[in-house]
């Protein structure tokens, strides 16, 4: 066997292994292809604990809409429909919430502060409880609360009141 030979078939099994190294991560993509990224916020143990009972109660549909997976996984994360309505629990009070001229609606006995996402879909967050629940809607939600209506009997059921 010359040194020519030897270099052959040392360096042979590299494109084979990077072969099925390529076929690992195409499979693994296209088993997550229905996930939602979603960053995961960073509570307070105590806020985690409010979350994950949260988590516990949150619905199967939101305005017809199914749940997803949320990449990743998370008690403190959820996800229905496309595109995503995205909830997410234990989010740190948003600045605006200290400013008079924020608007706010209440939805099923539960408050929820108002902001305008660049994309047009609102975002609503929580007020007046012991963590703070964020939910992002779609473009498509510009002037309909409907959504909130869902979360409303589990936030009130473990999300208790601050006041």
């Amino acid at each position: 066997m010359t040194s020519t030979s030897r270099r052959l078939l040392s360096y042979a099994p590299v494109p084979a292994l990077s072969c099925a190294a390529l076929l690992l991560a195409v499979a693994g993509c296209s088993l997550t292809d229905d996930a939602v990224a979603v960053p995961v916020p960073t509570p307070s143990p105590e806020e985690a604990e409010v979350c994950r009972a949260l988590h516990g109660e949150l619905p199967e549909t939101v305005d017809g809409q199914r749940r997803r997976t949320a990449e990743p996984e998370s008690d403190l994360t959820a996800v229905w429909g496309d595109p995503a309505i995205v909830l997410r629990c234990g989010v740190p009070r948003p600045e605006k919430m200290s400013d008079a001229a924020s608007k706010g609606v209440e939805a099923d006995g539960v408050n929820w502060m108002l902001e305008r996402q660049e994309d047009g879909g609102p975002r609503f967050t929580t007020t007046y409880r012991e963590a703070y629940v964020e939910v992002t809607l779609p473009a498509k939600y510009a002037h309909d609360v409907t959504p909130l209506a869902a979360f409303a009997g589990p936030v009130k059921k473990t999300v208790p009141d601050s006041l």
